[in-house]
C-alpha cells in the first residue's frame, strides 16, 4: 500500500512539475517597467542561436535546421561576416512581430574555456563616449562600434525602414559575447540614430560595464531583458566584487533568471524568476555559483553555440555570389533588396557549387 502511494504521489508531482514549465514568477513592482514576454524569449533564443550557422548559404536563405519552429517565416535582409576579428551577425524582419531583427554571434574560439578564462583579467579601460564616469571594456566596445558590423547593421536598417516604415519595431538580441554586442548595438541606435521602438535580449552574456554604465543604460534602454541560466557562468564574469560597487563591473537591468529543478540529474523544468532594478540581484543568478559551461550552452532547451570548435571559418554555395561581396580586408556581406511587405519568400537554390572560405 506504501508503495502505491509512493507511485501516486511521484505522478501528481511528475504532473505538476511539467504543467509548470516556463512559468515566470514576477516581482511586485510599482515602476513602468517593461514586462518581461516569455513567448518572445523563448523565440528570441532560436534567433540567437541561429546566428552560429556557419553554412551563409543556408543562414541567408533561412533553410538552416536552426531556421524552424517559431522563426520559419524569417525574411533575411543583411549577413554580415568579419573575417578580421571572427564576428558574425545577421539582419531581417520578423513579419509577426512586426520587427527588424538583429542577431549577433558569440564567441568562435577555439575553446570555450579559454575564452571564458580570458574574462576574468578584462579590465575597465575605456570611457563610454559623452557618459561622464562610465566605463567599459574596449574589446566588449570595439566588437561592434569599430569593426564592420556597426555600419552594415545601420544600413540594413534603413533599407527595411524605407519599406516597412519608421515606426518598425527593433529587437536586438545574441549569446555570450554576442549578448555583449548586441547591448551596445541597443544602446546605440537609441542614443546615435535616435531610434525609440528598440528592445534588447541577450542570453548569458557577460557584464560590460560599471555601475554608472549600468545606471546611464537602464535609463535610455529600459526595454532590456538578459536571461541568465542557471548556473551559467559568463553572467558571472568579469566579476563583481560587492565591497568596490563603484570601481568593479556591474550589470544592468533586468535580469530574468532560469532556475532549473531536477530530479536524478534530469531537468523537470525552468522556473524563469524576473529580478530587481538593480542588475545585481542577490536572490537571482548571483544566488548562485557560476560554475556551469553546459548551461551556457542551452537556453530553454535550444542549443547556442558553433557546430564545431574551430578557426574562423565558413561555407557558402556559389549561388550566393550575386548577393555577396567583399571589402577590401576580406570582409564578407550579403544583401538582398527588401520585399515588399506582400511578398511571400520563395527560394530555390542550387545545391551544388559548395565552396569554403
Amino acid at each position: 500500500m506504501g508503495q502505491k502511494r509512493l507511485l501516486f504521489l511521484l505522478a501528481v508531482f511528475t504532473f505538476l512539475v511539467s504543467s509548470s514549465y516556463g512559468r515566470v514568477l514576477k516581482l511586485k513592482s510599482d515602476d513602468d517597467r517593461p514586462v518581461y514576454n516569455h513567448t518572445l524569449a523563448v523565440t528570441l533564443v532560436e534567433y540567437a542561436s541561429a546566428v552560429y550557422e556557419s553554412d551563409l548559404t543556408k543562414l541567408f536563405t533561412w533553410t538552416c535546421e536552426r531556421c524552424n519552429g517559431l522563426t520559419k517565416d524569417f525574411e533575411v535582409i543583411e549577413v554580415i561576416f568579419d573575417v578580421e576579428h571572427c564576428l558574425q551577425a545577421y539582419v531581417g524582419v520578423a513579419k509577426d512581430l512586426n520587427a527588424i531583427i538583429i542577431a549577433f554571434r558569440g564567441t568562435q574560439e577555439h575553446s570555450i574555456q579559454n575564452w571564458v578564462s580570458d574574462l576574468f583579467w578584462k579590465q575597465l579601460d575605456l570611457n563610454y563616449p559623452d557618459m561622464p564616469d562610465a566605463m567599459v571594456h574596449h574589446g566588449f566596445y570595439s566588437a561592434y562600434h569599430n569593426t564592420t558590423l556597426r555600419p552594415a547593421v545601420l544600413d540594413a536598417i534603413t533599407r527595411v525602414k524605407k519599406v516597412y516604415g519608421a515606426n518598425i519595431n527593433i529587437i536586438v538580441t545574441g549569446h555570450s559575447m554576442g549578448g555583449a554586442m548586441a547591448s551596445f548595438c541597443g544602446l546605440d541606435l537609441v542614443v546615435n540614430e535616435g531610434e525609440e521602438n528598440v528592445q534588447v535580449m541577450t542570453f548569458g552574456q557577460p557584464r560590460v560595464g560599471n555601475a554608472a554604465f549600468a545606471s546611464y543604460y537602464s535609463l535610455l534602454v529600459p526595454n532590456t531583458f538578459r536571461i541568465t541560466h542557471d548556473r551559467d557562468m559568463v553572467p558571472h564574469l568579469p566579476p563583481y566584487y560587492y565591497h568596490f560597487p563603484q570601481k568593479t563591473y556591474h550589470h544592468f537591468p533586468t535580469e530574468v533568471w532560469v532556475k532549473d529543478f531536477s530530479f536524478s540529474n534530469f531537468v523537470l523544468f525552468g522556473l524563469e524568476k524576473v529580478c530587481d532594478n538593480t542588475g545585481e540581484d542577490p536572490t537571482c543568478s548571483r544566488s548562485v555559483r557560476g560554475n556551469s559551461i553546459s548551461d551556457h550552452l542551452r537556453y530553454f532547451g535550444v542549443e547556442l553555440k558553433c557546430e564545431s570548435w574551430r578557426q574562423c571559418s565558413i561555407v557558402m554555395n556559389q549561388d550566393m555570389e550575386r548577393y555577396s561581396r567583399k571589402d577590401s580586408r576580406g570582409n564578407l556581406f550579403l544583401s538582398r533588396t527588401v520585399p515588399p511587405k506582400d511578398v511571400v519568400k520563395t527560394s530555390s537554390l542550387s545545391k551544388t557549387g559548395i565552396s569554403s572560405l
